[in-house]
């Protein structure tokens, strides 16, 4: 068995696909519409092949209530990893992200948070080298 899909619930799936590919690096998998309905995800660049992550629109009151609660805490909605934080955090800056925290060392690994515009903290994570 294999994870082939997760899912990110946006307000806003255009203002989605740019953050997550102009910003974030992502690349647009899919893309395609039924109705008022529009499947959208996007894949890393170094795995094309591997998970999409879906950007959803948020249209469902309990969804809505979760992401927004979890958002208040400060707990991301998704997590990447890289292996070089520190260019991760310049690249990402310079495309125009802003970042909530800039990295920190926390035990095992290094972490940075910034908000997706969409509603979301996305976390970008670098395991600690043993």
């Amino acid at each position: 068995m294999k994870i082939k899909l997760t899912t990110i619930h946006v307000d806003n799936q255009e203002n989605a696909l740019r953050f997550y590919t102009d910003v974030l690096g992502f690349t647009k998998k899919a893309d395609f519409s039924n109705g008022p309905y529009r499947w959208l995800t996007v894949t890393s660049p170094d795995d094309p092949d591997g998970t999409e992550l879906q950007l959803a629109l948020n249209d469902n009151p309990a969804a809505k209530a979760y992401q927004q609660a979890i958002f208040q805490q400060g707990q991301p909605a998704v997590m990447f990893f890289t292996d070089d934080i520190k260019a991760d955090h310049e690249r990402i800056e310079a495309s125009g992200g802003v970042f909530a925290m800039a990295p920190t060392e926390v035990t095992g690994s290094t972490i940075a948070q910034l908000n997706d515009t969409c509603g979301n903290l996305v976390q970008i994570t670098q395991l600690a080298r043993w």
